[in-house]
C-alpha cells in the first residue's frame, strides 16, 4: 500500500485544508466510458448556452489557491493552479482536452466544482508520498516532457516521494514518471480544498462523482480523506 502524509509545515500553514484520494484498483482504460463522455459534453453545452461558468479567479476557491501559491513564493497568474488553468481553457475555447477516460473524468470533475484535481499511478510511485515545503534537494520531470529537470524552489509545497516530486507548486503540474494513460490500472486521484469550512461539502460531492464515473470501470474503488487533523492515509 502507499501511504499520503500531509507534513506538519504545511498543516500549520494551511489548517482548513482537506484532500480526498479517490482510488481505483483494476481500472479498465480502454473500454468505453460513455458516462464520462456525457459528462464532458454536458459541461461543453452549459458554457454555450450560458447556464454555467467554470470558477475564475474572482472566485473564493481559485481566489484561495492564488493566495497560496504567493505565500510560497510563485506568481499564481504565471503559473496557475490546475482548476484555474482548466477552466481558462475550457473558457476559451469551449471544449476540454480529451486525454484518456481516467484523466478526463478528474478533469471533468475539477471544472464543475472548481477544486484542483490531479493524479497517480501508483505502479510508478516509489515508497509512501508526502505534501510538503521543498527544501532544494529535489527532481521534477514535467508532464510531457521526459527530457526536463526541473529544481523546485525551497519552501514551494510539493507532493513527493523517494524517488523525486510528483507534483510542482502544489497542484500546477504532474510528473510525467507517475502520468495517468490508458495503461494504468492503480491510480490515485486526488482533490484539494483549502477552506473546507466553507467547500468541505463540494469536495466530498467531488469525490463521489469522480467514484461515481471510475466504479463501472475498476475492480476496486475506495475514498479517503487527508486533513491536518487525520494527516495520514493508506490507499
Amino acid at each position: 500500500m502507499t501511504s499520503f502524509h500531509i507534513a506538519p509545515a504545511v498543516a500549520d500553514a494551511f489548517p482548513d485544508t482537506l484532500i480526498a484520494l479517490v482510488t481505483a484498483t483494476g481500472l479498465r482504460g480502454y473500454e468505453p466510458w460513455p458516462d464520462t463522455v456525457t459528462a464532458l459534453e454536458e459541461l461543453e453545452r452549459q458554457l454555450a448556452d450560458g447556464s454555467w461558468q467554470p470558477a475564475d479567479e474572482a472566485d473564493p476557491r481559485i481566489e484561495a489557491w492564488h493566495t497560496a501559491y504567493r505565500s510560497f513564493g510563485t506568481n499564481p497568474r504565471r503559473i496557475r493552479p490546475s482548476v484555474d488553468a482548466l477552466g481558462r481553457r475550457l473558457a476559451k475555447k469551449g471544449t476540454l482536452p480529451r486525454i484518456n477516460p481516467a484523466v478526463d473524468s478528474y478533469n471533468a470533475v475539477s471544472v464543475r466544482y472548481g477544486l484542483p484535481a490531479g493524479a497517480f499511478d501508483l505502479d510508478h510511485v516509489a515508497g509512501d508520498v508526502d505534501i510538503r515545503p521543498a527544501d532544494d534537494t529535489e527532481t521534477f520531470t514535467p508532464l510531457g516532457e521526459p527530457d526536463t529537470v526541473e529544481h523546485p524552489k525551497p519552501g514551494e509545497i510539493i507532493y513527493a516521494d523517494t524517488a523525486g516530486v510528483l507534483t510542482r507548486h502544489w497542484n500546477h503540474r504532474d510528473a510525467h514518471r507517475t502520468r495517468v494513460t490508458v495503461d494504468s490500472t492503480r491510480v490515485t486521484f486526488v482533490l484539494e480544498t483549502l477552506h473546507a469550512t466553507r467547500d468541505g461539502h463540494l469536495l466530498k460531492l467531488a469525490a463521489d462523482e469522480l467514484q461515481t464515473l471510475l466504479a463501472p470501470h475498476a475492480d476496486r474503488t475506495a475514498v479517503h480523506y487527508l486533513s491536518p487533523e487525520q494527516p495520514q492515509a493508506a490507499v
